[in-house]
Formats: C-alpha cells, sequence, structure tokens
C-alpha cells in the first residue's frame, strides 16, 4: 500500500458573527419585513469623519460575488469589497434606557469619531507567502 495522503479542508471563519440578541434582533426585523427578503446585507462604505461607516440593508437576492455567512439561523451577505475590513467582526445589538442599535465588535477598527457615527478600519493583511515555499 502507498502513502497516498490526501487532504482535507479546513473549514473557513466566518467573516461576521452575530451574538445571540442580534441574531435575534434581525430574525424579528426581517419577519416583520413586507417584502421577500434574502438576507440582511452587511458593508463598509466611506462617509463621516474618521473615514466609514457600517452599513445595513435587507438583501432580496444573493449576488454572484457575495460572502454568504449563516449564523444562529441568519443569512448574512457582504459585498467581496467589504470582506477584509469585516473579518473577524462579531455584530450585537445592545439596549439601554435611552437607546437599542446595533454594536459591531470588529477587531480591524483602529479609532471611531467622537460623535459615534463613523470608524477608522484598517483592512485584514493578506499573509504573502514566503520565499522558496
Amino acid at each position: 500500500m502507498t502513502g497516498i495522503m490526501t487532504a482535507t479542508a479546513r473549514p473557513r471563519p466566518k467573516v461576521v458573527t452575530l451574538t445571540d440578541a442580534a441574531a435575534e434582533r434581525v430574525r424579528a426585523i426581517m419577519a416583520a419585513s413586507e417584502r421577500k427578503v434574502a438576507g440582511l446585507r452587511i458593508g463598509v462604505e466611506n462617509a463621516g469623519c474618521a473615514g466609514m461607516a457600517y452599513t445595513m440593508d435587507y438583501a432580496e437576492d444573493i449576488g454572484p460575488h457575495d460572502e454568504v455567512v449563516e449564523d444562529k439561523g441568519v443569512t448574512i451577505l457582504i459585498d467581496p469589497k467589504a470582506v477584509m475590513f469585516l473579518l473577524g467582526t462579531q455584530m450585537d445589538y445592545q439596549t439601554s434606557k435611552l437607546s437599542a442599535t446595533f454594536v459591531f465588535n470588529n477587531p480591524n477598527q483602529t479609532s471611531a469619531c467622537g460623535c459615534g457615527e463613523s470608524v477608522a478600519i484598517t483592512p485584514v493583511a493578506v499573509a504573502q507567502p514566503e520565499a522558496g515555499a
């Protein structure tokens, strides 16, 4: 018998994960929608004094290049241009006496503006192969 080994694909980490509170709130919002919803589209855009802002919207369909994440019964769609900015992000839903809001716990976020409307995000560095590898 030869010593042939087969490679086993390692599961890819999810770009974005949800806390239980965020998943519950997203499911409730999507269930109340009057239109067909395929998932929640999350992204980033150039905005605000810190440089970028998180975006969220209903997605009526899944684009051919969308990164699709399934977490806690929620389908999250991420534009491929936003993946490097969101990698490792946890989305939470927090309530207080005066507000209720989604919060993005993003390890790539380097700062935020004082008003909380925008953030500075450094994209994840892509590992380069070592010479001779």
